[in-house]
């Protein structure tokens, strides 16, 4: 990773591209258990008929579990390629990018974010999350799930997969919780998930009810 600070809509087009290119291939992917664990356990927090927004959904893997939990699922991702295999599926989806979630205010029960908002600058992570915020309604949840490391560090990583390279927010625990609690969200719960080498962020936030 370089000391490079971009900017959200910088990033966006190799995103794009790179996620267009990859859809088929992270179609076919088997997903860890310890991912399960943490869908399985946000799932639970949530009523039966709650709405929930997933964002960054991918092919909707994730939107399928909960939609058949009996959840009323909305995706979104900023791939078309991606929202396509989220619609084959049966899922209403949207191609959007999280600066740009063309929703109603208040108008689901909670918000799914795995493995996503790592592609947003530092710079630009609270508006995205001012933009979540927003379309949670008071008493909602928040889950966002991230890897994180000892140091914050953005850019590129070596040997990514796709092409072309993808952009990473590393963030430390520290950071990621000022993150959350400067966009005025109450932190339920927050736990590291040892994945190898690194850890998985895992953080689920309730947007308060007096404000």
């Amino acid at each position: 990773m370089t000391g490079m600070t971009p900017r959200y809509d910088e990033v966006l087009g190799p995103l794009r591209e790179a996620y267009d290119a990859g859809a088929a291939r992270r179609d076919s992917l088997d997903k860890q258990p310890w991912k399960l664990a943490e869908r399985q356990a946000f799932g639970q927090r949530l009523a039966p008929g709650s709405r929930l927004l997933e964002i960054g959904a991918g092919t909707g893997q994730d939107s399928v579990y909960f939609h058949e939990a009996g959840l009323a699922v909305v995706a979104a991702d900023l791939s078309a390629a991606m929202v396509e295999r989220c619609r084959a599926k049966g899922l209403k989806a949207h191609v959007m990018d999280f600066l740009r979630l063309d929703f109603p205010a208040g108008s689901f029960d909670a918000v799914y974010a795995m493995n996503c908002l790592l592609h947003v600058p530092n710079h630009d992570l609270p508006a995205v999350l001012a933009a979540v915020r927003a379309i949670v309604r008071p008493g909602g949840l928040f889950f966002i799930g991230v890897y994180g490391g000892d140091e914050s560090a953005e850019g590129p990583i070596d040997g990514d997969e796709h092409v072309p390279p993808r952009f990473f927010s590393w963030r430390t625990n520290e950071q990621l919780l000022g993150f959350a609690t400067g966009a005025r969200f109450d932190v339920l719960d927050f736990h590291p998930v040892d994945v190898g080498g690194h850890w998985f962020q895992s953080l689920t936030l309730r947007r308060p009810d007096s404000h």
